[in-house]
């Protein structure tokens, strides 16, 4: 009589390492840019950057309101394709940017297509990031605007001191 003896291997996370979700950033989050102090204070949680992205699909990335304030508007095929950056959060810091964007009031979080550009690891899990790589992750849109943002010039990649003359004021500085 043939038994076979398998051995199952547990491996235990701590909750915050246990449940990462993929989040594009394409304004004030990115490297260089405002807000990218807030990935990386631990009190918010956990990111670490995967890769540089851009949209499969074409969004119209504004510059808008009094603070001048990059949103993607959630219009599927009109813009053009939004460079940005791909960052595994775990849940604490997906919390923190939920609340940092406003879900659901300013922001939604939706899911769309990424084709991958550079890769920092070629591994992430069991998936291999190389560019040229379609993915998913989820980005903050909005569907909530001023009817006049969707004929504002629209940007492929964002840089609050861009050419574009329309100064960003952090959350620190608004009145």
């Amino acid at each position: 009589c043939n038994t076979r003896t398998i051995i199952i291997e547990t491996v235990w996370l701590p909750p915050s390492l246990s449940h990462m979700t993929r989040v594009f950033v394409y304004g004030t989050l990115k490297k260089g840019q405002p807000n990218y102090f807030r990935m990386f204070n631990h009190n918010n949680g956990k990111a670490k950057f995967l890769a540089s992205a851009l949209t499969s699909e074409k969004y119209p990335l504004v510059i808008a309101g009094k603070y001048n304030i990059p949103f993607l508007l959630n219009i599927p095929g009109e813009g053009k394709r939004v460079h940005g950056e791909i960052y595994k959060v775990d849940d604490k810091m997906l919390k923190f940017l939920d609340d940092f964007e406003g879900v659901p009031k300013t922001y939604q979080r939706t899911m769309i297509q990424l084709e991958v550009e550079e890769s920092v690891s070629q591994m992430e899990g069991r998936e291999t990031l190389s560019p040229g790589k379609i993915t998913e992750a989820f980005v903050y849109t909005t569907t909530t605007y001023q009817p006049d943002w969707p004929s504002l010039p629209c940007f492929e990649s964002y840089d609050a001191n861009g050419d574009h003359g329309l100064k960003y004021v952090t959350r620190e500085a608004r009145d």
